[in-house]
């Protein structure tokens, strides 16, 4: 039985009570009264033995949170770890992928000026060449104007 609820019914047979006139004392039906102290004598123990599994579940509970917060602390430092490595990597990552593009465009820069270089090496000697033959082709056409212009 709830030891709230004896408590109640001793307060009831407190109530139902006759007062003495002229004094703060009451009249109590006596086995009443201690049939309900009796009740709470039975009753203590079991309100002693639920506060008790109650205080050990509460424990329990207490324990149980305290490994699933340890257990997810820990994964987060974990989680956390593993992210900073990939942060490292990536930022390596983008560190050497800036240094292939820098290094490349200064090869592509330098194979520009070198093609540049051997075309206008080649157009140089081919403006030679063809002002050797264009030469030749003038030289040509006068001799056979001359030829052609002389009496015969």
């Amino acid at each position: 039985m709830d030891i709230l609820h004896l408590v109640d019914r001793l307060e009831e047979l407190f109530n139902e009570s006759r007062s003495i006139p002229f004094t703060h004392n009451v009249i109590v039906d006596e086995d009443r009264m201690l049939d309900i102290i009796d009740q709470m004598r039975v009753s203590i123990p079991d309100e002693i033995k639920k506060a008790q599994q109650l205080m050990v579940q509460k424990d329990r509970v207490i324990a149980q949170a305290k490994e699933e917060s340890d257990r997810i602390i820990q994964l987060s430092k974990e989680k956390g770890d593993e992210l900073i490595n990939r942060e490292s990597i990536v930022q390596a990552a983008q560190s050497r992928a800036d240094q292939l593009i820098a290094q490349s465009r200064l090869e592509a820069e330098k194979t520009r000026q070198e093609a540049d270089e051997y075309v206008l090496q080649v157009l140089s000697s081919l403006e030679i060449e063809l002002d050797r033959v264009l030469n030749q082709v003038r030289n040509g056409v006068r001799a056979l104007q001359s030829d052609h212009h002389k009496p015969d």
